[in-house]
């Protein structure tokens, strides 16, 4: 088959030192993007280091993949203009856009796309290994072509192909924590820490240029100060709207455009399935029905962001809303319950120091307890969820958006934080992954209904992509599909 031009957790803010790279000053007039974006990253080695922060200033911007996701969910060229695939769909041919080049200067060909994905391959990171766990053998055909074997059919390994997992490195990159190298349209130029990093524009760049000269992503991690921020112009965009109930402040169109879109970010009331009381399915279920999820939505979010009721978002090709599994009825939780001859149930509630957990925490504690659920609401600032609840399991519930593309294969581990182990799910799954194209989409509905009905976890809501640019912005896609934000697509009137 021929496709021609087809295309969690957040980190924990932590001193460092200033990082400076040998880029150049930019002149005095230089033309500055400024992004207000919310969490820091501890280090820019995504290799070894699972993060979103990373990607979210370097995907597309510094680092590029082969193929790249629009904002509508959509595969697209980049490093490669086009790809075969092999009719028993195990083998990716991927032809090279010989004009690509990195800001060194040196040619992206087939030796470095084998060698990004190898690193990618063996990487410390087990997200990335896992997404390449598929990968049977990588082969550089000539310098322009590259075909990659799979040891099975796989629906996702193309798409993790346009995330994290799937940058080509400059070969003569020997930093990935202080100084990336990629083939982008900026390159990095310096890291202040608790304040910026700043990417300059690679004069030498192969494709379309970047519009800006150089692009500063500011950290602000309180919601109010982003807010005030953005109206004392000091942000031409404040990249995450953690107070959503701010927005009317930007009403003024002549001043201000309020972008409303979608994430990939399933905020999930998660629970440890290894723990005796929710085990029991209809426990599990009794929790589903006592939360009002709507009402929540609207107290905690100011009604941003769509219910959806399995791992699945509206971006992904798979998804149905299935958040009428199970309907707010307290009545109906009481009788699960009392049914399962559980009374005077306790559970602990821990949740990481996040914008939207505290205000959602204390909501599903007060309907939890109109059911006689008793729930201890604990907060952890992020390296000790990290720590306790993400890598040792010590919890009943967390709360937490998942922010990952198509991360409901994170449900088939039963080692991962959710203890969650269903051979159904797992077969299931492992079917709708191998399944022909024409098949993909069914087989996956299928695997999203059991985690619903099975009450795996109560899916809360989408994470909403909620982005305020100041007058004469353009270009900020409305979906965040990928872990980027790529501002490659961003350009100023002024």
């Amino acid at each position: 088959m021929k496709s021609s031009r087809i295309g969690v957790v957040a980190a924990l803010i932590v001193g460092m030192a200033l990082i400076i790279s040998g880029c150049t000053t930019p002149p005095a007039d230089a033309k500055t993007l400024t992004v207000g974006i919310t969490v820091e990253p501890t280090t820019l080695d995504l290799t070894t280091d699972s993060t979103a922060a990373i990607p979210q200033i370097l995907l597309y911007n510094v680092y590029e993949t082969l193929v790249k996701m629009d904002s509508q969910g959509r595969i697209k060229p980049l490093l490669a203009d086009s790809y075969d695939v092999s009719p028993d769909w195990l083998t990716y041919t991927f032809h090279l856009d010989t004009k690509a080049k990195f800001a060194s200067g040196a040619p992206v060909n087939a030796d470095a796309v084998v060698a990004s994905i190898n690193t990618m391959r063996e990487a410390p990171n087990q997200t990335l290994k896992s997404q390449m766990a598929v990968v049977a053998d990588v082969q550089a055909r000539d310098q322009a072509t590259v075909a990659v074997t799979l040891k099975e059919p796989s629906n996702f390994w193309l798409y993790s192909m346009t995330d994290t997992v799937g940058i080509i490195f400059d070969p003569a990159l020997t930093d990935l924590a202080t100084a990336p190298m990629g083939s982008g349209p900026y390159a990095f130029e310096s890291w202040v820490s608790g304040d910026s990093i700043t990417l300059t524009k690679n004069e030498s760049y192969w494709g379309t240029p970047g519009r800006f000269d150089e692009v500063v992503f500011r950290f602000i991690a309180d919601p109010n100060a982003m807010v005030s921020a953005m109206l004392s112009g000091d942000l031409d965009i404040a990249g995450e709207m953690t107070s959503p109930d701010s927005l009317e402040l930007f009403s003024d169109a002549s001043k201000y455009t309020v972008i409303e879109g979608t994430t990939n970010g399933e905020i999930v009331l998660g629970f440890n399935n290894s723990r005796e009381t929710l085990k029991d399915l209809a426990v599990r279920q009794a929790i589903c029905h006592a939360i009002d999820r709507q009402a929540l939505v609207d107290a905690v979010w100011a009604g941003k962001g769509q219910l959806i009721g399995s791992m699945a978002v509206p971006t992904d090709p798979y998804y149905e809303d299935l958040s009428a599994t199970y309907p707010y009825d307290p009545a109906k939780a009481k009788e699960l319950l009392e049914e399962a001859g559980v009374t005077n149930l306790s559970l602990d509630l821990r949740i990481p120091t996040l914008p939207y957990t505290p205000g959602a925490a204390t909501f599903i504690a007060s309907q939890l307890a109109d059911v006689g659920i008793t729930v201890k609401v604990e907060e952890l600032d992020f390296g000790r969820w990290i720590d306790e609840v993400y890598s040792n399991g010590d919890y009943d519930m967390t709360i937490v958006a998942h922010v990952e593309a198509r991360d409901i294969v994170n449900f088939a581990n039963p080692d991962y934080y959710w203890r969650y182990d269903n051979p159904e799910f797992q077969k299931q799954l492992a079917s709708a992954i191998a399944a022909s194209p024409d098949q993909f989409v069914p087989e996956m509905k299928k695997a999203a209904t059991i985690l619903a009905e099975d009450a795996a976890a109560d899916w809360l809501f989408v994470f909403p992509n909620l982005i305020v640019t100041r007058e004469g912005i353009n270009g900020v896609g409305e979906n965040m599909t990928s872990l980027s934000f790529d501002v490659t697509t961003i350009s100023s009137k002024d």
